[in-house]
Formats: structure tokens, C-alpha cells, sequence
């Protein structure tokens, strides 16, 4: 009987669809744990495929060849530490979300995750089969429990696997990002301590997949849900532990504790990750986007910036008449402190032309939104044949206030292949950019030293589409705007709710107006990272053509 056992953590960043990359990635973490002298390293859910998999890995073609490169990779890793690693497994032709255990050559063991989550991103009923709950497996005489993600969140699994004489819990997620996620996720396992008795190790993946984060932040608990280990936030990072057995059972080894960032570091690292992932794992180097001199297009410049490196970033100015010369300046001020690409690209003439060749079908009616939407869409058409002819992914600039109520222009400024402020209410934009202007990390490729201009920050929201245009003379003041739309969005509350809260009954039934016919907008615009647990896409899924309004 072994008193020690060493498992070392993979918290690495795998792409999805990438395969061979991703084996790759497991054999040069298996090499680092051989080298440590590891009894086992484990990788988390879905590694060799990568997460949230969504219908690719319904393709018989896509899952037939994660399964023979999991089983190729347990050939090649035969001498050396097992290997705990997640990919899709077929049984009597079923599909299961798998976890496979590898040693001597083989695979000695596969868990299938249990509970299927089917909420909020994720749609698991629609792609595996419920495995059911088994027992333990054995690696160097240690008997080992792994609850895939969701089957940690119930007592059930653990339970079960305490009872068929598990020795302490090692439970791979693929667990994406939202606010306080972390301190969720230790207040559930601690739960699971409690409960079994035993010891448990968490090990989360990193990286950003389409509008999905996932943070790492793994970590180890011994009996009693004392924290022994935990690994940083978004980091790609090997971490080796060791156990020892004890009169009371297995002890994980007092390790590393990352520093815990605070909300805004994690929601803009968050940010700036999804970026950074979204633009390599489809293909792009560089990104284009049009820098207004407001305060949306300032935080987009800063993140991409962060994310990409300056010389990786090109800013444009499409001034109009109505642009302002504070907004002149201060966009050319921040691209300068950036030290991005900046070109100045007037649009007065192509407004101009357009407008002729409209006049004689738009004659006898008086100028409204129809011609501020024109100075938009030409300036997407302009921004959009700029990323066509250099190759440059266009990033869209509209934060959550706007995207929720329509006030961003579809085939305009909605214009892009990504919006990384997406499920930013606009009053966090303020707050996320004062945040970086005060703070500055290894992690940022950007400058340090409060490189968004205070003015940009301090003058009031406009988008400069007519004369002394503000955006209260459309919404209500944001402060207002975003508590209404936390509660219809992200609370699901009702118009009643809302006016018990102490809002103007008018004022929130004009905002829910809003959020409804905008509807139609969202379907078609990008996707952006997802911050909180109601962001607009998987999260919340509502039909187009809708006429029911809250009558409350």
C-alpha cells in the first residue's frame, strides 16, 4: 500500500477542433510529469477535443478521431505517469461525455459524466447520453473518484464514489467564466468535502472559446474544505501535488495560492483573453476597429491593445460634421499613447453622395433617424472593406446597455467580427476603464500610465449623429437604464418588480419596449465575451418575432 501519491494539474488552454494540437499539448505536459516524477497528470473535460464542443462533436467523423487519438496517446505514454484526460467515448453507440484514465499502455478506465447540464450555454442532453454512476478507479494501488464538472455540483456521484471506496476526488471541468464564479465553485466542493469526507481536487481548463472564458482557478481542498492549493486565474499553468496518506486518510501538501484578483481584474482579464483566444483560434493577427472618441470605442481600443499588442491594432476616425473637436483629439490622444495605426478617414463626402442618390426617393420627407443611420452604415461599409482588403478582423464597440435596447446600428457600428464589451452595462464601461487607467498587470501588452483620457471618461455619452446630440435625449441616464435592464435581463424580473424597486412604471415599460424589438438585432449581431450569467446569446434565448408584453 503507497503512503504518496504526485498527480500534477494540466491547466492548460486547448483549442477546439485542434486534435492533434491538443495531444500534443498533453504529451508535452505528460514529459514535464514524468520529470517531476508524477504517479498521474490529469487534464480536464473534453481536453482532447476542446469545450463547449456544441454539434461538432456529433459529427461521427469529428468523435471517431478524438477516440483513436486517445487511444494512439496511450500507447505512446506507456512508461511514464497515468493520464486522466476528457474526450468523447461511444458505448453501444451512444455518445458520452468521457473520461478516460490511461496507463501501461491502454485505457484502463473511462468515467461518463452523469448529470447532463442543459442550461444557461450549455445544451449536453442534446449531445451525450447520461453515463451512469460508477465506482472508483485504480491508479498506483490510489482508488480515485472523478465527478466530470456537473456531477460534482450534486451530492450523488461523490457520494456514491466515497462509498465504493474512493481515496479523494479529482474532478475535471471545462467551467466557463462569469462574475464570482470562483467563489461559487469553492462553496460547492467545499460541500462535497463535507459530505464524503474526502479529500478533492479541481482542475478547470483556460482560454477562450467563441463568447465562453474559462478562468483555470484550480484548486485542492482537504478534509474539511481547507484550502491546500490553488492555482491562478486564467494562466495557463502545470502545478505538481502531492498526497500522503494519513491515520485520518489521504492529505493533499500545503502548495502555491495564487492571488485572488478583484471583480473589475477578472471581468476585464476576461475580456481581454476572449479576445486575445477568439482572434487566434480563428485565424487573425491583427484587428481594425473605429475609434470614435467615446468612451466604448476607447475601452474596445484599450482591450485589444492589451490583448494583441499595439502594432497589432489599427484605429480609425470617421468624423463628420456633427464629430465634435473634443472627440477629434481625444481619439487621436489615445491612439498616440497606444502607439496603434491611426488613420483619419472623413466620411462628409460619402454622406453627401449617398444622400443625392436618395433625394429623389426620399423627397417631401423631413430628415430623421433614417439619415444618422446613413453615417453609420457608411462608416461599417468603410471599416468593413478596410478588415476585407488588410485582412484585419473588425471588433464592434456597443456595450450591454446599447445591444440591449437597440441603440447601436445594425449594418453600421454593429458592424464587426467580435465585441468584447458586450455584456459590459454601459455604467461598468465608466468603471472598467477608470480600473485600467489605475492598474496596469504583466499580463497587458499596453501601456501603464492612465493611457484613456480623463475627458474621454468624464464628457457626456454621444453619438455625435446630429447637432448637441447626447444620449439622453434618446434613453433614460444610464445609471437608470442599466439598474432597469439588470432586473429585466439579468433577474428576469417583471414589471412590477421593477416599479417595487422604485422605478417610473412609463419609463420601465418603454425600456422592456425596447428590449423586445431589438430582439432581431442581437440575433444578428456578434458574438462578445460573456461576463455575467444572462449575456446575450446562449444565455438567453428569446424568439424574434414576439408580441407579448409584461401587462403588470
Amino acid at each position: 500500500m503507497t503512503d504518496r501519491f504526485r498527480l500534477t494539474l494540466a491547466q492548460l488552454n486547448p483549442v477546439l477542433g485542434d486534435i492533434d494540437g491538443n495531444i500534443a499539448k498533453a504529451r508535452a505536459a505528460w514529459d514535464s510529469a514524468r520529470t517531476d516524477g508524477a504517479d498521474m497528470v490529469a487534464f480536464p473535460e473534453m481536453f482532447v477535443t476542446g469545450y463547449n464542443t456544441q454539434d461538432l462533436v456529433l459529427k461521427p467523423a469529428f468523435h471517431h478521431a478524438a477516440i483513436a487519438a486517445i487511444q494512439a496517446l496511450a500507447a505512446q505514454c506507456a512508461e511514464g505517469p497515468a493520464i486522466g484526460i476528457g474526450g468523447p467515448a461511444l458505448e453501444a453507440g451512444k455518445l458520452h461525455n468521457a473520461y478516460y484514465i490511461l496507463q501501461g499502455g491502454q485505457i484502463s478506465a473511462q468515467v461518463h459524466k452523469h448529470h447532463l447540464p442543459n442550461y444557461h450555454v450549455f445544451d449536453e442532453e442534446r449531445l451525450f447520453q447520461p453515463g451512469d454512476v460508477t465506482g472508483p478507479y485504480v491508479v498506483g494501488g490510489v482508488r480515485i473518484g472523478s465527478p466530470i464538472c456537473e456531477d460534482a455540483w450534486f451530492e450523488d456521484v461523490a457520494e456514491t464514489l466515497a462509498e465504493t471506496g474512493a481515496e479523494f476526488l479529482l474532478v475535471p471541468n471545462g467551467s466557463p467564466y462569469f462574475r464570482q464564479k470562483l467563489g461559487v465553485r469553492h462553496q460547492m466542493m467545499v460541500s462535497r468535502v463535507v459530505e464524503t469526507g474526502l479529500p478533492l481536487i479541481y482542475l478547470n481548463m483556460v482560454g477562450g472559446q467563441d463568447d465562453q472564458v474559462f478562468d483555470g482557478g484550480s484548486f485542492a481542498l482537504n478534509r474539511g474544505g481547507a484550502l491546500a492549493v490553488q492555482m491562478p486565474l486564467f494562466d495557463e499553468a502545470l502545478q505538481t501535488i502531492d498526497l500522503t496518506r494519513t491515520a485520518d486518510g489521504w492529505q493533499v501538501a500545503q502548495g502555491p495560492r495564487a492571488p485572488i484578483p478583484d471583480v473589475c481584474e477578472q471581468d476585464y482579464r476576461a475580456m481581454v483573453e476572449g479576445l486575445r483566444d477568439y482572434m487566434a483560434k480563428t485565424g487573425f493577427t491583427q484587428a481594425l476597429l473605429g475609434l470614435s472618441g467615446g468612451i466604448d470605442s476607447a475601452l474596445v481600443a484599450m482591450i485589444a491593445a492589451d490583448a494583441l499588442g499595439a502594432e497589432n491594432l489599427r484605429c480609425v476616425m470617421l468624423p463628420s460634421e456633427y464629430t465634435s473637436a473634443d472627440s477629434l483629439q481625444d481619439a487621436q490622444d489615445l491612439a498616440k499613447t497606444l502607439g496603434c495605426a491611426y488613420d483619419f478617414v472623413p466620411i462628409t463626402q460619402g454622406r453627401d453622395a449617398i444622400t443625392q442618390t436618395l433625394a429623389p426617393l426620399f423627397a417631401g420627407k423631413a430628415p430623421d433617424l433614417t439619415e444618422e443611420n446613413i453615417q453609420s452604415r457608411l462608416r461599417g461599409l468603410l471599416l468593413m472593406a478596410l478588415s476585407n482588403k488588410f485582412g484585419q478582423m473588425l471588433l464592434t464597440t456597443g456595450n450591454k446597455s446599447e445591444v440591449a435596447v437597440g441603440y447601436a446600428t445594425i449594418y453600421g457600428d454593429m458592424n464587426g467580427g467580435y465585441n468584447p464589451i458586450k455584456d459590459l452595462y454601459k455604467t461598468r464601461v465608466f468603471e472598467m476603464c477608470r480600473w485600467r487607467n489605475a492598474n496596469h498587470r504583466p499580463w497587458m501588452q499596453g501601456p501603464d500610465g492612465a493611457p484613456i483620457p480623463e475627458r474621454i471618461i468624464t464628457k457626456p455619452p454621444s453619438a455625435e449623429l446630429r447637432p448637441d446630440q447626447k444620449d439622453e435625449d434618446s434613453l433614460p441616464p444610464y445609471e437608470v437604464l442599466d439598474a432597469i435592464l439588470e432586473l429585466l435581463v439579468d433577474g428576469d424580473a417583471s414589471v412590477a418588480d421593477c416599479v417595487a424597486a422604485g422605478f417610473d412604471r412609463d419609463t420601465v415599460k418603454r425600456v422592456e419596449h425596447l428590449l423586445y424589438i431589438s430582439e432581431y438585432k442581437r440575433f444578428q449581431s456578434a458574438p462578445g465575451t460573456r461576463l455575467s450569467q444572462r449575456a446575450f446569446w446562449l444565455d438567453r434565448r428569446y424568439p424574434i418575432a414576439n408580441r407579448w408584453r409584461d401587462q403588470g
